[in-house]
């Protein structure tokens, strides 16, 4: 990941992980035990493997398909998180670094641009200096409301007719301070990148804002293959506890980036089609343009 972009493209993996043992329970539970205690204190890899009992690389690789993340990117997750409410709550960059365990501020910047593209003062400002783009375009399921960052895509939205002004105030409430300049051609040209299959372009530069853990529920959704549906307790599962269902749920129904992260795919325990934002109706269209091309 570079320093100044967050790119994905959607694997095709199976959704759900296989468990090696009914062992790595006890053995990873200890670890986030661990990591919640001792995270500010940035503890390597040796140290968190130990916590759980495994040798290094055994435990990289049972951690990583538990959590869904390395223990260093959970430790960053959880850095991040930790700033990002010290600065809302009015303490300085500076302060916010040495408050979770960093060096300098500018270890800090690192960490905000890998976990949301924007820098600490950026996310403290509400966005105050940011310039982001917006505009509509035409798309198979309607017309798009894009919101571009400096970064990347920040968001995408569906609207019907006469409802693009409230989805695009719906998408740039989260940077109050920062300026929107209305851009069509450029959500048109972002159009094409979504919905069109450009040579070379494997990848496209996101602009992610969210918690950790809508993250990675996010991350989550991304290895649902097209043309297959999941419930949201098999999205809890992988990353949490079937007991999460309900907080997968609200992570799902706030994903920003439509179709390019599939919650259109997740379905409720029984198979009904409910909880799209952008309405049911059109979530079946989704998936029946997926179905199609399969």
């Amino acid at each position: 990941m570079s320093d100044t972009t967050q790119s994905f493209s959607v694997p095709s993996s199976d959704l759900v992980p296989e468990l090696e043992s009914s062992a790595d329970y006890a053995r990873m539970t200890a670890a986030l035990s661990y990591l919640s205690e001792n995270w500010s204190e940035h503890p390597d890899l040796a140290e968190v493997s130990n916590a759980a009992g495994l040798s290094p690389h055994h435990f990289q690789r049972v951690f990583t398909r538990w959590t869904g993340a390395s223990p260093k990117r959970m430790i960053h997750a959880l850095t991040h998180a930790s700033a990002r409410s010290l600065l809302v709550d009015g303490a300085s960059v500076l302060d916010a670094a040495l408050e979770t365990g960093l060096s300098s501020p500018s270890r800090l910047h690192d960490v905000f641009i890998a976990e949301e593209a924007v820098t600490p003062g950026e996310a403290k400002s509400g966005g105050e200096g940011l310039v982001f783009k917006a505009g509509t375009a035409a798309t198979p399921f309607g017309t798009g409301v894009f919101l571009i960052a400096p970064r990347g895509l920040s968001a995408l939205a569906f609207a019907d007719e006469g409802e693009e002004e409230e989805a695009l105030a719906d998408l740039t409430r989260r940077f109050p301070e920062a300026r929107v300049e209305t851009d069509d051609a450029l959500a048109a040209d972002w159009a094409g990148r979504v919905f069109e299959a450009r040579p070379g372009e494997t990848s496209l530069p996101v602009a992610l804002y969210g918690t950790p853990w809508r993250r990675q529920v996010w991350r989550a959704l991304l290895r649902i293959p097209p043309g297959r549906t999941v419930s949201y307790r098999d999205i809890a599962v992988e990353v949490c506890t079937a007991k999460a269902s309900r907080a997968v749920g609200a992570a799902v129904g706030a994903n920003p980036i439509s179709w390019l992260i599939p919650c259109h795919r997740v379905l409720a325990s029984d198979g009904r089609l409910t909880g799209y934002h952008w309405g049911v109706p059109r979530k079946r269209a989704m998936l029946a343009y997926e179905a199609a091309k399969r």
